[in-house]
Order: C-alpha cells, then structure tokens, then sequence
C-alpha cells in the first residue's frame, strides 16, 4: 500500500493526520506551543513531488462544537450544527488565539517548513529555486510569500507572487505559472509563465485561516474551516505540462460568500472590466488579488451555510469545468491523439455535496471525469485544497496521464486547466 493510500485509509478510520504514517510531527515554540506536522510525497517515475500537513490542535466533530462556542461565546442551537460528515469533513485543526505578533511569526514559520520539505521532497536546493508562487485567502502580512521564501533560504531575486482568489488561489497560481495566454499575464508588462518555463518554480496553498476566521460570528464558517498548507515542485514543460486551462469570473453582488479583503485592491473593476489586479508588491514580488464583496459588518467572512455554497458554485463551475474540457477535446484532436481521457481530476475540496452535484451535472452531459475526494482530515482548507489533494493522488498517476484541475473559491473566481504528467 503507497504512503498516501494508508493516509487515505487513516481518513476513513478518522485517525489524526498528526498521527498518520510518515508524518513529521512535532511542537512549535510559539505562544503556548502549537502542534505542526508535515508529510512528504515523491513519484520517481514523473520526477515531481511536494509536501503537506497542518498546525494547531486536531477537532473532531464532536469536540469542535465546545471550540466554537467559546469563539462565538454562545451556545449552539441544534439548528446551527453542521452535518460535517455528509459534508466530507471529519476533522480540521485550530490553534489558540495568539498576540499579533506570534500569528505573524507562527505561518512565516509553517510556511518557510512547507517550502523547505517541498523542496527536499523534489531533491531540491534553495538556490535553484526561481519562483515561488503562493494562495492564500487571508495573509497575515502583505510580503508574507516574500517572507516564507527569504526562511526558507531562496535567493531574493527568485520570482515571488502572492495570489489572493480566495479558494481558488493556489490554483489561481499554478494557471499563472504554466499558461502564457492568462489575462493576468498579459495585463502587467510580465509574463510569469514565459519567465519561469523551465525553472524549478514552488508553487502552493497556505491558509491559517484559524487566525482568518476567529474573529467570525458565522457559525457555519467556524465549523467549516481549519488550517493546512500543500507546496509542489513544478517545472514548467517538463515535469508539467500545460495542455489547455480556462478562467472566469463572477461577482458575487448578493454577498452570498463574504470575503473580507485582507490585502490591497482598490475595490473597482480593471480596465478589462475585471476584479482581478496585478501589481508590483515588491522588487522581485507580484501581487495578482481578486475582489471580495466583504462583508457589511467588517467580519473576515460571512457565508449562506452549505446549500448556499453549493448554488454559488455548482451551476458556474459545471460550465467552467465544460468548457475546459471541450478546450481539452479539440486539443487531443489537434495533437492527433483524438480519444485520449483525462485520467483524474483534482478538485477544490469546499464539500463533498458541492463535488458530488457538480459530478451529477457533468454526467447529464455526457461527461465522466473522476473526482475522488481525499481530505477529510484537514475540513475545508481553502487555497491549500488543491495542492493537498494533487500530492494525495499523486501515487496513482502514471507517465503520461492527463489530469484536471479544478479550482474555484469566493469572489467568485474559476481555474480549470488541464496538463500532462510526461514522465522521466
């Protein structure tokens, strides 16, 4: 049995990830000392690899009711729980509430370690690195991937870009750094593809979003979320592939997933008539962030509950997902290899209710693609999702296979794009 087929196995038994097989485990000196533990993932035969894990204290279902209501300090109705297990989730983790200070200096360092044992998981060394590309919802500081990077040893002139699409970020970052026809690579003077084709490139998830939603008063975000974080070693045309990819974007006018924007935007449409914006966040640092509509009353994050979720998402991500896929279609025909399927598909992990619809959608149209759901363990992670399940695949993918990647998150914003695993 593959290290992430026992991890997946584990899920079902709902053992902690701290305490699932090849996980590195140990305690932070940070506040009162917070829990961190990180896996490494390789395949040989495709020559790519990377590392997840988690920080802060494992609650189950049960015991996460006691945490939330001493967040909200308020009972919970017995309306207001969550079926957490029809939702895919058995547990998540959180850490205690921290001055501004220890948050700040706790996920430079989970970030700088994710960096690190990804890179040692591809064999690695810092000063290879060119670009680190990082997702995330909520940063706890602006230069925050320029921060993780500098821990982590890599040069100050390595390409750095902070993309912030909610959900969709990390995989909003990976579409940047494979596909050169993105409009966000063609609106800022650079193109983060052309430059890093090639290149040993980071790219990843980190969402602390225990620090992001404790302020909340929305139950059902306190419920749902946790932290985690997924980095993958890419090079661009070799170990990865960009076949075909589509993006899309649609506000959220109703606020049905509030977002409180803890990032700069101007808070205006660009004059391609888009939310998202790309700017110069430092020297060697790009900022590519979409905006929210945030929610009135200041909070970091109001949400219309699960089924809200899931009219948010499914009916645009089912088209997005089509038209991704009829792209991928005409790409084989050109390539001459008419017929070719995608072998699996990773997808944001928001709720398995959400996959499952957007899964019986696609089959109404004729269109069969496999999406397993392998994180059950983390709750919702966000921008780290993606990057956790491509890793938890990762053993059952062999040369050659074409695989989708499906990324979608508040705002609303959308990356499909499909790529080929060649192989060494």
């Amino acid at each position: 049995m593959s290290d992430q087929e026992t991890s997946i196995t584990d899920q079902v038994r709902g053992i902690s990830f701290f305490d699932q097989a090849n996980v590195l485990y140990e305690q932070l000196p940070i506040g009162p000392g917070v829990p961190f533990g990180v896996t490494q993932i390789y395949h040989p035969g495709l020559g790519i690899g990377g590392a997840y894990g988690t920080w802060g204290t494992a609650y189950n279902n049960v015991d996460l009711k006691t945490l939330v209501e001493n967040r909200l300090e308020r009972s919970l109705n017995p309306e207001d729980l969550m079926e957490l297990g029809s939702l895919g989730f058995l547990s998540r983790h959180h850490i205690q509430d921290l001055l501004d200070d220890d948050h700040l200096a706790l996920e430079i360092e989970v970030g700088a370690r994710f960096l690190r044992a990804a890179m040692e998981a591809c064999g690695w060394k810092p000063d290879e690195i060119e670009g680190v590309l990082i997702g995330s919802s909520g940063p706890v500081a602006n230069d925050y991937t320029e921060q993780i990077a500098r821990r982590a040893g890599i040069r100050e002139s390595a390409l750095k870009v902070s993309v912030h699409k909610a959900c969709d970020s990390s995989v909003g970052a990976l579409h940047l750094a494979l596909n050169p026809e993105l409009p966000a690579n063609q609106k800022f003077g650079r193109n983060i593809a052309e430059e890093l084709y090639g290149k040993k490139v980071l790219v990843g998830g980190i969402e602390g979003l225990s620090r992001f939603v404790r302020r909340s008063h929305d139950h059902n975000a306190l419920q749902l979320f946790g932290n985690g974080g997924g980095v993958i070693g890419v090079i661009p045309g070799d170990n990865m592939r960009f076949l075909v990819g589509k993006t899309h974007e649609a506000f959220d006018t109703e606020g049905v997933l509030g977002v409180r924007m803890y990032y700069p935007h101007s808070k205006k449409k660009s004059m391609d008539e888009s939310f998202v914006e790309v700017s110069q966040a430092g020297e060697n640092h790009i900022r590519v962030a979409g905006m929210m509509n945030e929610p009135a009353d200041g909070s970091p994050i109001s949400m219309a509950g699960p089924m809200g979720m899931v009219k948010l998402f499914v009916r645009t991500g089912v088209e997005v997902v089509k038209e991704a896929y009829a792209a991928y279609q005409m790409k084989m025909n050109e390539l001459g290899i008419a017929g070719k399927e995608i072998a699996s598909v990773v997808v944001h992990h928001a709720n398995l209710k959400i996959n499952r619809l957007k899964e019986k959608h696609l089959n109404k149209e004729g269109i069969y693609l496999p999406m397993p759901w392998v994180i059950s363990d983390f709750g919702n992670v966000s921008a780290a999702s993606n990057m956790i399940a491509f890793l938890r695949q990762l053993a059952g993918i062999k040369p050659g296979d074409h695989i989708l990647i499906d990324g979608f998150g508040a705002g609303t914003y959308y990356d499909v794009l499909a790529v080929e695993l060649p192989g060494r």
